[in-house]
């Protein structure tokens, strides 16, 4: 049976956002070990990951919101349904996810955003529930903040505005900010989401179990 969790999981708080917190969905992955099949594409509840991961972000009170495209980016474009989305293409896609996440931040330069949250599109467990949470926890250009699954730092994390020079020299390869958050560990704000999300990744083909068929009803909706 389908479970609740992820973007189709109804939202049962509310949450106050005090600081205009971009959404920066990283969606230009190649899907390598999936047979080259772009994560972007890949159906779950009948529609493509990226369209699920972008209304996470817009109903979770992201504004506004970014997606990097990568692999197959003209056919992301022609098939997903992105309503007020800011799609950026990463023609250095194929050097990682540091990468897009570089482009990402570069993108949202002259904004009014004091915070971006970063979300990855291969995580259909993690919803609209999760990405509230987290942006209600922004508090400044200086914030650092991340969703925890009993209590270990996941999906996904937030990043104020002072911080992202420093992320952007550091990400390189597929490490995106992973070394940034290593060394700031007790800086980081924790914000519990286990309850509310899954953050799983689709990486491998045994992953795949996790995408849902969508049932007629569900599949139309989701299009509209």
């Amino acid at each position: 049976m389908p479970d609740t969790y992820g973007a189709d999981a109804p939202m049962t708080e509310a949450y106050e956002v005090t600081e205009p917190v971009a959404g920066l969905l990283l969606a230009a992955g190649g899907g390598r070990r999936l047979g080259g099949r772009p994560k972007a594409l890949l159906e779950h509840r009948g529609r493509p990951l990226v369209e699920h991961a972008a209304r996470a972000l817009r109903e979770g009170g992201c504004a506004p919101v970014h997606v990097v495209l990568g692999a197959s980016a003209p056919e992301v474009r022609e098939r997903a349904v992105l309503p007020g989305a800011v799609l950026v293409d990463n023609p250095g896609w194929a050097d990682g996810m540091g990468s897009s996440l570089r482009a990402g931040l570069a993108s949202l330069a002259g904004t009014d955003a004091r915070a971006v949250l970063v979300l990855l599109v291969d995580q259909p467990g993690i919803g609209a529930a999760a990405v509230a949470r987290v942006v209600a926890a922004c508090r400044g250009p200086e914030a650092l903040v991340s969703a925890a699954y009993d209590g270990r730092r996941g999906h996904p994390v937030a990043f104020g505005a002072d911080r992202w020079a420093e992320i952007a020299a550091d990400a390189t390869g597929d490490r995106g900010a992973r070394a940034y958050l290593k060394a700031r560990e007790r800086e980081i704000v924790l914000v519990e989401c286990g309850d509310v999300a899954r953050p799983y990744d689709i990486d491998t083909e045994e992953d795949l179990a996790h995408l849902e068929q969508a049932s007629p009803r569900r599949a139309t909706s989701s299009a509209e």
